[in-house]
Formats: C-alpha cells, sequence, structure tokens
C-alpha cells in the first residue's frame, strides 16, 4: 500500500488548505477552547493524585504519612498550585459554557443564561462551602 492515495479521473485531488499548528493563537475565543481542552490533563493529574491518597490510606497509617511527605515537596507544592489553577479556569469555562450546552424551559419559555450561570455558581459556592466545613471543623 503506498502513502498517496491513487485519484482517477472520477477521483479528482481536493483542494485542501493547509492549516497552521497554530491555528487556535488567531481568535481568542479557538485559544481558550484548546486552553480548556488542555486543562483536562490537570483535572486527570488530581484524579490520579486521589487515587493515589486513596491507596495510600488502604496501605496504613505510615504509607500515608510518606505520601503527605511526597505532597509537602516543592516540586508537588508547585504542581499542585498549577494544576489548581487550570482546574479552576476549567470550572469556570464550563460553567460559562453551560446556557449554551444545556437549554432549560420553563412552561415553554427558554430560562435565561444569566440564571443558569447564577444558579451554578451559587451550587458551587455553595458545595465548597459545605465541604470547607465538613475538612475545616474541629
Amino acid at each position: 500500500m503506498s502513502a498517496e492515495p491513487h485519484y482517477t479521473l472520477y477521483h479528482p485531488r481536493w483542494y485542501r488548505r493547509r492549516v497552521s499548528v497554530w491555528w487556535w493563537l488567531q481568535k481568542r475565543s479557538y485559544t481558550g477552547f484548546v486552553l480548556r481542552e488542555l486543562t483536562s490533563i490537570f483535572v486527570a493529574f488530581f484524579a490520579v493524585v486521589y487515587l493515589w491518597q486513596l491507596r495510600a490510606l488502604t496501605q496504613g497509617p505510615e504509607a500515608y504519612e510518606q505520601f503527605l511527605a511526597r505532597l509537602a515537596t516543592p516540586l508537588f507544592l508547585a504542581l499542585d498550585t498549577v494544576a489548581f489553577l487550570f482546574v479552576l479556569f476549567h470550572a469556570i469555562t464550563w460553567f460559562n459554557l453551560t446556557p449554551k450546552a444545556m437549554v432549560v424551559r420553563w412552561r415553554g419559555k427558554r430560562v435565561p443564561d444569566w440564571l443558569i450561570l447564577g444558579l451554578n455558581y451559587a451550587a458551587w459556592l455553595v458545595l465548597s462551602g459545605a465541604v470547607a466545613f465538613v475538612l475545616l471543623r474541629e
């Protein structure tokens, strides 16, 4: 099999404009889209760290102390800070997209975008407060 396709009289070569690898830098909306998609890597990083934490918990107190000691190193602190900022960007851009991804109708009329956004941010705030309350209480 050859790398080049075989064109016949009835199968002409179609014109395909060359697209730069940096096409996503041409518009702010494209850049936001690509950055949001790339932030999924950091969401996966947080999931892996969480699974690593669960594994350390199941292996006993010594393993968990070793896990916490590793997370306290400057490398992990820097990586966690960067990952947190990207996950925050991921969450905010997703919340801003929800009115377009989820069309809600109430009594035959579309619910305004600002209401969907406001309810999402309010739920995020309430749930974050509940998690902080559970984690920080004495």
